[in-house]
């Protein structure tokens, strides 16, 4: 039986503003970045600013409103993402309209759903074998892509039924499956290096998004560390914690996240994280990158971990070899951005001619 082709209504794009069909509906309205601070457009700006609100406090998008305002307020939400120039921010705001949507595709019609997995291009159909009690047949190489971060046993592909390169799912796998898509296609637009001038209105709320978040994860992760990581840096504590995770000596569960934490603050990817503990005896790949990306916010609730202060270390043992920095520092963060400081900058290498 042929289906026929789902149309994507207002209201789909409200619930799903990621979607291909959004960026007409907005070339209809014709909205300007310069419009934006304009009080026609208020509400929809407001709306995009509660967007991004939510998504720092609660892992949320918020309320929804009426479509004229729920539409365009999702790419006005990621200009002031952009707008913040908050990797934070942009991943967390990222991460909710995915979690967001994630729980809207669990309650839709199984053609519904089967039309937006193909709006993210995917190899995708209606189950039509009746012996397997599974509604969808999603191709290997899709299912592979977004699998890649989940963890839990069950989405093994020894644990799936795979028949002739095609995976057989049920609603709420297409639905996590799909949450991934969504992050990754926002990620990708908020990973954008030219910015374009921002009005005045946009930049204020920007800064005012800025302060809620250093509120929510402490203003030392906030203090714009820089990509690349800096060994000669570290803080004696950390020192110490990376030498003994180099030799696979054991580490107190504060020593673990102290360091984990640390590492994933200052700009190591996860992937390099999870691999200073490759020679622990307890040693896991899969769990270990799990626990990783679970600190640096990326998975489970969204929250991004920053390691303990001086004192709690101290307490806890973790705090040795002091030297004279120390006696001015409170965070192990403060003291890598302070000795970054006072280091002398590398030498560029002359341009060529």
């Amino acid at each position: 039986m042929q289906l026929e082709p789902v149309k994507f209504t207002p209201n789909d794009l409200a619930k799903y503003p990621f979607l291909k069909e959004t960026a007409e509906y907005m070339g209809k309205i014709g909205l300007d970045i310069e419009e934006l601070t304009s009080p026609e457009l208020g509400s929809i700006l407001s709306r995009a600013e509660e967007r991004v609100n939510h998504a720092i406090l609660y892992v949320s998008t918020g309320q929804r409103r009426e479509n004229p305002v729920e539409i365009p307020s999702f790419p006005v939400a990621i200009i002031l993402a952009l707008a913040t120039k908050n990797s934070f921010i942009k991943k967390r705001y990222a991460l909710a309209e995915a979690k967001q949507a994630h729980s809207d595709f669990q309650f839709e019609s199984s053609e519904k759903l089967l039309a937006l997995a193909r709006n993210f291009d995917w190899d995708i159909e209606l189950n039509r074998d009746s012996s397997i009690p599974l509604e969808f047949v999603l191709g290997f190489a899709d299912y592979l892509r977004n699998v890649t971060h989940l963890r839990d046993e069950k989405w093994k592909l020894i644990n799936r039924f795979l028949v002739d390169g095609k995976v057989y799912l049920n609603q709420h796998d297409v639905a996590r499956l799909l949450q991934e898509e969504v992050q990754r296609r926002i990620d990708k637009r908020l990973d954008t290096k030219e910015l374009p001038p921002f009005p005045q209105k946009v930049v204020e709320i920007a800064e005012q998004l800025n302060v809620l978040a250093k509120d929510k994860i402490g203003e030392a992760e906030m203090g714009g560390f820089p990509k690349v990581v800096s060994q000669s840096a570290f803080p004696p504590c950390i020192v110490a914690l990376y030498e003994e995770a180099s030799k696979g000596r054991h580490l107190s569960h504060v020593g673990r996240f102290t360091l984990t934490s640390f590492l994933v603050t200052i700009g190591m990817p996860p992937e390099k994280v999870a691999e200073v503990f490759k020679t622990f005896s307890d040693y896991n790949a899969r769990l270990t990158l799990y626990q990783v990306e679970h600190i640096a916010g990326e998975k489970g609730s969204g929250t991004a971990y920053t390691p303990p202060s001086c004192s709690t270390l101290q307490t806890h043992g973790v705090c040795v070899n002091n030297d004279e920095l120390c006696r001015w520092i409170r965070h192990p963060l403060a003291y890598y951005k302070r000795k970054q400081k006072t280091m002398p900058t590398p030498p560029q290498a002359p341009e060529k001619t």
